[in-house]
């Protein structure tokens, strides 16, 4: 991919099409729906998402998509079930397009990068 700005999710979303849109147009929608006061950003010149602090970002590959963030110790404890199969990082999780959206496992990540930024805000108080 070329070299960008990106102001707005809009505007990095303009660069894909077909499948890949739909893919982050849904992971978007969830996003939303579990965080209604989710705020968009760019950051990385990836879509960002923040909520008490940075929560998710996710980005498009041709052969994947990425849910991204420094995830916690406790997170990957978790989900260590859930993301067997998945190529994973330190901070990144991979979705390949060729397999279904896992919309469920977005829908419990994005819960429980919620309830950790909120608890983190909390203990910062």
């Amino acid at each position: 991919m070329a070299k960008t700005n990106y102001q707005t999710i809009d505007e990095y979303h303009q660069a894909f099409n077909g499948e890949t849109l739909a893919r982050m147009q849904t992971i978007r929608k969830i996003i939303h729906e579990v965080v209604p006061d989710a705020v968009e950003c760019i950051s990385y010149q990836i879509p960002c998402f923040k909520y008490h602090g940075y929560m998710i970002y996710y980005c498009a590959f041709p052969k994947h998509i990425s849910l991204s963030h420094p995830y916690s110790d406790a997170f990957w404890e978790h989900f260590k079930a859930d993301l067997q199969g998945y190529k994973t990082s330190k901070s990144v999780i991979q979705i390949p397009t060729d397999k279904p959206l896992p919309e469920a496992l977005i829908r419990k990540i994005i819960t429980f990068r919620k309830k950790e930024n909120e608890e983190k805000r909390e203990k910062n108080k």
